[in-house]
């Protein structure tokens, strides 16, 4: 495993790469977090591990403001993160040993690997939407997103989300995200993954999303929440078979 640090601008991006055994070359899946998460999370561990083992090299990002990555959490925007991914997209393709690049990200990661991949399609073959936040522009749009209410119109320069404190620039940059504009611009396989039993993020959205798409896929997990603690076997097994078709 090899940690280190992705420059964006002025920003360090906290990053670890994976390999698999006797591989030269590989394809490579970028695994982005969700918001207030970071890389050490369970599911994030899981997917990473379940990719060398069929041949695929993982790399963990933290993004702007989140775990060891610089920046401070109540700055961060999407925006922010879209530049992050952008960077994370071009440093990847510097690295000679990689055949091809796919894309997997949980929740507020989700959202942004829908974004990054109808972004640069031409560069990713393939993406991975673990309970992908598309909660977060429809609730910014509406003044009403995980327990913070506020008028849309009007939004406040900050706002408590939870324990943390958080700009107004995050909902105001929401708001203009439209996941609909990526989709029509990506082409090739998605994987969809979503509990049934999410309470953060409806599965609702991923039903709709799905359908939405030119080539897609949804798996339901069972009884399952937002971070797949009941089910997180078969979250990884159903990414190793579509992975596998992909290359296939």
């Amino acid at each position: 495993m090899q940690e280190f640090y992705i420059k964006d601008d002025n920003i360090r991006l906290h990053a670890k790469l994976e390999m698999p055994e006797g591989k030269e070359r590989c394809p490579l899946l970028i695994i982005f977090h969700g918001l207030t998460g970071h890389m050490e999370e369970g599911q994030i561990v899981a997917v990473a591990e379940g990719m060398n083992t069929i041949g695929f090299a993982a790399l963990r990002v933290e993004l702007y403001g989140h775990g060891q990555s610089e920046g401070d959490f109540k700055e961060h925007t999407m925006f922010k993160w879209i530049a992050n991914a952008m960077t994370v997209i071009d440093y990847v393709k510097t690295l000679d040993f990689v055949t091809d690049i796919y894309l997997c990200g949980h929740s507020q990661g989700g959202l942004l690997a829908m974004i990054a991949a109808g972004m640069r399609a031409d560069d990713i073959k393939a993406i991975i939407l673990m309970s992908p936040a598309l909660v977060i522009p429809d609730g910014a749009r509406k003044g009403s997103m995980l327990d913070v209410t506020f008028d849309p119109a009007h939004i406040p320069d900050t706002l408590s989300l939870g324990s943390y404190k958080i700009s107004g620039n995050y909902f105001r940059c929401a708001q203009l995200i439209h996941a609909e504009d990526a989709i029509n611009r990506y082409p090739k396989p998605v994987l969809f993954l979503h509990g049934d039993k999410d309470t953060a993020v409806p599965i609702a959205y991923s039903i709709e999303a799905s359908k939405l798409y030119k080539d897609s896929k949804l798996v339901i997990l069972p009884d399952d929440n937002h971070d797949f603690d009941m089910h997180l076997d078969m979250v990884v097994q159903s990414i190793q078979d579509f992975l596998s078709e992909t290359i296939k």
